[in-house]
C-alpha cells in the first residue's frame, strides 16, 4: 500500500515491523518464551493446542523486544499474550483458541497440509509432534 508520508515517525516504523512480524508465518503465535520452552501456562497450552493440530508456525518470543510486547497490544488492539494470527489477521488469545477448538473452527482456519504432497520429513515431523509425548512401537 503506498500513499503519501511526510517524515516517517516511529510509531509507522513499528507498524511495518509488527505488519511483517504478524505475516512471518501463516501462523504465527505471539508468546512469552518459544515453543520448546513457553515462560508461562497460557503459552504453554496454546503450543499444545496449535501441535495437537500438526500445523507448521512460527513463534515469536516477546519476552525479547519490550517494543514489540508493548506495540502489538495497540496494533492488534489486544492486551494478552499468547496472540495467535493466521494469515496476518488477528484470531485472538488462549481463551478464543479453546473455543474454537472445541467448535471445530480452529481445524477450518488452521492451513491444512497436503498430506499427499508433503515430503516424508514433514509428515514425520507432524506425528512426532501430534502430542506431548509420542511412542512408535
Amino acid at each position: 500500500g503506498g500513499g503519501g508520508v511526510g517524515a516517517k515517525s516511529d510509531g509507522q516504523d513499528l507498524n511495518s515491523k509488527l505488519m511483517n512480524l504478524v505475516s512471518a508465518a501463516p501462523v504465527m503465535l505471539f508468546m512469552k518464551g518459544s515453543k520448546a520452552e513457553p515462560f508461562c501456562g497460557f503459552s504453554k497450552k496454546a503450543v499444545a493446542l496449535l501441535n495437537k493440530h500438526g500445523v507448521e508456525y512460527g513463534t515469536f518470543d516477546i519476552l525479547q523486544d519490550e517494543e514489540v510486547r508493548q506495540g502489538l497490544k495497540d496494533y492488534s488492539n489486544w492486551k494478552t499474550y499468547p496472540q495467535l494470527y493466521i494469515k496476518g489477521q488477528l484470531v485472538g488469545g488462549l481463551d478464543i483458541m479453546n473455543e474454537m477448538d472445541e467448535d471445530g473452527s480452529l481445524a477450518e482456519q488452521l492451513p491444512q497440509p497436503d498430506d499427499q504432497d508433503a515430503d516424508l520429513n514433514s509428515r514425520l515431523k507432524r506425528l512426532v509432534n501430534k502430542a506431548p509425548v509420542m511412542l512408535f512401537m
